[in-house]
């Protein structure tokens, strides 16, 4: 496994990312996994020289958070992990429940490390931006946590470039702790990042750690255009069939299985490895609900791919209106 920078910080993760939010309560989603059935996949990932995993305190209502915390603590040191949760989305019914005020920082940071079973957390980022609570606000409060020590780094997640970009601003005004990193949509379907987003944290050197660079398993290449598939995620992802699917993403797909047939790989790989060769890209965020797809991504961390082969991988991409923000 290899490692690389976390954006300009000195910290140091793996080139893939192990999401954790197939792990947690099936009472959740039909198709997450249950902790007996997750533990496996958090070993594996550590044996594989894996150290940064990623969990979000709304995954399976902090179910997610839980295994991670146990797994991690069974089968690693606490120093040897790069832990990641987010703070943002509803966690109960009350109007303090959710968002990104100071108050429901605060107690979402508790709640996350108690879930957790650890001290602090490597990076604690903001799920989706907060139109409703001021900017500064979500900041200080942010960067108070990191003076208690309870966060080593913050990172942000989908948003539009003026709003990283403003809160990047306000951060080095006020003298706070700046965003370290964006987790943000973008894979070989959905590329509009390319447009402003990537670019503006290529020149601010924020890390780029996508969320589904595999397009929500669409470019594992086993879904069909009457949004059916082999896996229950495939026939139940709503949000999957909101944001592929149309006849340029399937033709996207199409180039995909073409180099992988003739490389003599899998779709997914190819798609991952498209994504490490990209400029910016710290570590892909990688989901896997069965073993041989996360043995498949790590394989393709060695994977190279020639400027041609990039070409053709992106020549049948055509525009998307914005997707992933909310």
């Amino acid at each position: 496994m290899q490692y690389i920078q976390l954006g300009t910080t000195g910290l140091r993760v793996s080139r893939l990312c192990l999401g954790t939010m197939t792990y947690g309560s099936s009472k959740w989603r039909d198709w997450i996994l249950e902790e007996e059935e997750s533990k496996p996949f958090y070993k594996k990932a550590l044996e594989a020289g894996i150290n940064f995993f990623d969990t979000a305190d709304v995954y399976s209502l902090g179910v997610s958070e839980e295994i991670t915390g146990r797994a991690l603590k069974e089968y690693a040191k606490r120093d040897d992990v790069v832990i990641a949760t987010k703070v943002f989305s509803p966690m109960g019914g009350g109007p303090n429940q959710r968002g990104l005020s100071r108050k429901h920082i605060f107690d979402s940071i508790d709640g996350s490390l108690r879930r957790l079973q650890t001290d602090y957390v490597d990076l604690y980022q903001i799920h989706r931006w907060d139109p409703t609570t001021p900017i500064e606000e979500t900041l200080e409060a942010l960067n108070d946590l990191v003076r208690m020590g309870k966060v080593r780094y913050i990172g942000a997640s989908s948003m539009y470039a003026w709003q990283l970009a403003k809160a990047l601003y306000t951060a080095d005004l006020r003298g706070w702790t700046r965003f370290a990193t964006m987790q943000n949509h973008y894979n070989l379907i959905y590329r509009e990042e390319e447009r402003e987003m990537i670019p503006l944290c290529l020149d601010q050197g924020v890390g780029i750690i996508p969320w589904s660079p595999m397009a929500r398993g669409f470019l594992a290449g086993n879904r069909t255009q009457d949004k059916s598939g082999e896996t229950a995620r495939a026939k139940t992802d709503d949000m999957a069939h909101h944001m592929y699917y149309s006849e340029a993403d399937f033709a996207v797909l199409k180039e995909v299985q073409t180099l992988a047939d003739g490389r003599g790989l899998k779709p997914a790989q190819v798609a991952l490895a498209w994504m490490l060769h990209k400029p910016g890209i710290t570590a892909p965020i990688v989901g896997a609900s069965k073993m041989y797809q996360l043995e498949e991504a790590i394989a393709a961390s060695e994977v190279s791919l020639s400027d041609e082969e990039v070409r053709s991988l992106e020549q049948a991409y055509v525009p998307h209106k914005v997707l992933g923000h909310v």
